[in-house]
């Protein structure tokens, strides 16, 4: 993912995710990813079969990456991973919930100003404008 979009202050969101997975035939369902302490929505993300085994048996969250057709556990590069603490399914058994708890700090792999790491969603849609406001910059 290029710097620009993680950093931009202009809309751009991705519409075509889901077809261009679809596209690869991929089976896959969504993630939330919800912080244990702060209760907040923190990723969201793919996981397949395999995926959603290696959290279960490890108690790390593990994903299936749609971009690199790989398994991934988020952080491992960064070292911002996560402790799967529960794992919650729909009633149409088509999407996760994985309640975590961050290892050290955050989880994204983009920092603020500080160096820190942030959440994913930071940030919010200025609705008389349109324009991204980052809110951990």
């Amino acid at each position: 993912m290029s710097k620009e979009i993680e950093e931009t202050t202009q809309l751009s969101i991705d519409w075509n995710k889901l077809a261009k997975i679809a596209e690869r035939d991929c089976s896959v369902v969504p993630v939330a990813v919800q912080n244990a302490d702060t209760k907040e929505v923190i990723l969201i993300a793919y996981a397949n079969e395999p995926a959603l085994n290696e959290s279960l048996a490890t108690k790390t969250a593990v994903f299936w990456s749609t971009s690199r057709n790989e398994l991934w556990i988020k952080g491992k590069t960064s070292g911002e991973t996560f402790e799967l603490l529960d794992v919650y399914v729909n009633c149409e058994q088509n999407s996760l919930v994985y309640i975590v708890r961050p290892r050290r700090g955050n989880i994204c792999h983009t920092k603020n100003k500080n160096g820190s790491p942030r959440n994913c969603y930071y940030r919010r849609i200025v609705t008389l404008d349109g324009k991204l406001e980052n809110i951990d910059p």
